[in-house]
């Protein structure tokens, strides 16, 4: 039997259109473009990279539970670059970001730079607790088990921690990190969010 030549070229032109059709949907610089002024997660960032402030996308806001009470949410740091953190005491590459992360928030917050943790598949937040206390940790830590805040933020998959989100002082979505950082990584990144207007 034949090839027809017809359905050759239907059948490609399908592709073409599919494909179309999927590249318009990862959005710019991983926001996805047809979610309105609201940021919905399509990729991670690049290392060493921001999202460009004129594709930036307004974060959703949360609000949960400190670890030891009170409540902590995103509308509390307006007008600062925040650095929101997922982790867990059971992930090895948290277990020395988290520090260093507390070292940059000691060094940066005079800067208007605020971080929050947010622990979260924690089976124990006893467990949270003392690995906030053996480690020295100075920023607000949120408990969030279910990963909430995640899905607020803007559908942002928790599949792997760490991952870390940084919002601009206008609170938009400036890079989706979805592996671990050192202060080398991030360093450069909030000192340029820092020196927005």
């Amino acid at each position: 039997m034949g090839v027809n030549p017809r359905r050759i070229a239907a059948f490609s032109a399908a592709l073409l259109a599919l494909a179309l059709v999927l590249t318009a949907c990862t959005g710019k610089n991983a926001v996805d473009q047809n979610a309105g002024n609201q940021f919905r997660f399509v990729t991670g960032t690049k290392l060493g990279s921001l999202v460009a402030a004129p594709d930036r996308k307004k974060a959703g806001e949360f609000s949960g539970e400190g670890l030891d009470g009170g409540t902590i949410s995103l509308a509390q740091q307006a007008g600062k670059v925040v650095v929101v953190n997922f982790w867990a005491t059971w992930c090895g590459p948290c277990q020395t970001e988290t520090p260093q992360f507390d070292a940059m928030y000691r060094q940066d917050k005079a800067k208007g730079v605020q971080f929050v943790g947010i622990d979260t598949k924690e089976t124990s937040r006893d467990a949270a607790r003392a690995f906030v206390k053996d480690n020295a940790i100075t920023y607000p830590i949120m408990w969030d088990e279910q990963a909430e805040t995640a899905v607020a933020l803007g559908r942002i998959p928790t599949q792997g921690l760490p991952l870390t989100v940084l919002i601009d002082k206008q609170q938009r979505v400036a890079g989706v990190y979805l592996r671990a950082l050192t202060a080398k990584d991030l360093q450069p990144l909030l000192d340029t969010l820092a020196a927005e207007t």
